[in-house]
C-alpha cells in the first residue's frame, strides 16, 4: 500500500531480458515502438485547465470620448467539493449564453414545453441571422431567440447592462408572441367562418375531465354516506335508508335523524367517529 507500481514502464525491459535467457523464441512487433516513443514516465497527473468565460462589451472607457470594444474574461468559479474520482475529468466548457439561457428558461418554464425543431440544413444556420432584430426568416420564434438578441444587445450598445438587455430582448418577445396569437385567432375565425371545424378546444376537454371526476366523487360519497348510516344502524337495531341520491345531509357527513331509544344507544358510536 503506497507503492508505485512501475511494471508498465519496464515492459520493454523485461521482454528484452526474457528473449536474452531463452524464455521466448521470437521478439514482439511492439519492442522497437516503444523504444522510439516511450511511455509517460510522469508519475503526478495535474489538474485539468480551467476555461474562463470570455464576454465582450462595448464600453466608454475613462478618458476616451468614444466607446471603445472591450474583451473581458471571466474566470469559473471552482466547486469547493468535488468528488476524487471526478476530480481529473475534463472541465466543462462554458459560455455566456449558458447563464442567460438559464435565466430566461427560469423566468419562462412554460417556453420548454413548446416544440422545437433542431434540424439544421447545413450544420453553420446561425450565421444566416442577423440579431439586430429578434425576428429571423426561417427560424421560429423561442427562448433562444430572446438569449440571442440579449447577447447581441450586450456585445454591441455601449454601456448596456444585463439586465436592460434582458428588458429590451424581453419586450420584443412578447410582443411578437402576441402578434402571433391575434394571427392564429383570426385564422381560425376566417376558417371557421368558411365551415371549418376544429373540434373541441382546451377549456372544454378539461371541463369534461372535471365534470367525470366530480360524478365519480359523487358515487364514491354516496356510498361512503351509506356505510356510516348502516354502522350507526347496527349499534341501535334500527334499520336507514337513503331517501334518494341528493341527500345533502349524509353527503356532507351529518348524522341520520334515529328515535329516541335507537339515538341514545347510537350516541357513543356517533361521537367515536365524530373524533
Amino acid at each position: 500500500m503506497g507503492r508505485i507500481n512501475l511494471n508498465a514502464l519496464r515492459v520493454r525491459q523485461n521482454v528484452l531480458a526474457q528473449k536474452a535467457c531463452g524464455k521466448i523464441s521470437q521478439t514482439p512487433c511492439w519492442v522497437d515502438v516503444l523504444s522510439d516513443i516511450p511511455p509517460a514516465t510522469a508519475l503526478v497527473r495535474n489538474l485539468p485547465q480551467q476555461h474562463p468565460v470570455i464576454q465582450q462589451r462595448v464600453k466608454t472607457l475613462p478618458g476616451k470620448s468614444t466607446p471603445q470594444t472591450v474583451i473581458e474574461t471571466r474566470e469559473t468559479p471552482r466547486h469547493k467539493k468535488k468528488k476524487a474520482s471526478r476530480m481529473f475529468l475534463p472541465v466543462e466548457i462554458r459560455y455566456e449564453e449558458d447563464q442567460l439561457r438559464k435565466e430566461f428558461f427560469r423566468d419562462h418554464p412554460w417556453e420548454l414545453a413548446r416544440p422545437r425543431v433542431v434540424l439544421e440544413s447545413t450544420g453553420n444556420d446561425h450565421a444566416r441571422y442577423d440579431w439586430s432584430k429578434m425576428q429571423q426568416p426561417g427560424k421560429r420564434l423561442d427562448g433562444e431567440s430572446v438569449v440571442q438578441r440579449q447577447l447581441y444587445l450586450l456585445n454591441t450598445v455601449p454601456d448596456i447592462t444585463k439586465g436592460q438587455a434582458y428588458d429590451i430582448a424581453r419586450r420584443e418577445f412578447y410582443q411578437l408572441r402576441l402578434q402571433e396569437d391575434v394571427e392564429r385567432r383570426v385564422a381560425q375565425e376566417e376558417a371557421r367562418a368558411t365551415g371549418a371545424y376544429f373540434g373541441k378546444d382546451v377549456t372544454q376537454v378539461s371541463m369534461e375531465l372535471e365534470n367525470k371526476e366530480y360524478d365519480r366523487w359523487r358515487v364514491w360519497a354516496q356510498k361512503e354516506a351509506e356505510q356510516l348510516s348502516q354502522r350507526a344502524a347496527a349499534y341501535s337495531g334500527a334499520s336507514l335508508e337513503l331517501k334518494d341520491d341528493s341527500d345533502a345531509g349524509l353527503l356532507e357527513g351529518a348524522e341520520p335523524e334515529l328515535d329516541a331509544p335507537a339515538a341514545e344507544m347510537a350516541q357513543p358510536v356517533t361521537a367515536g367517529l365524530r373524533r
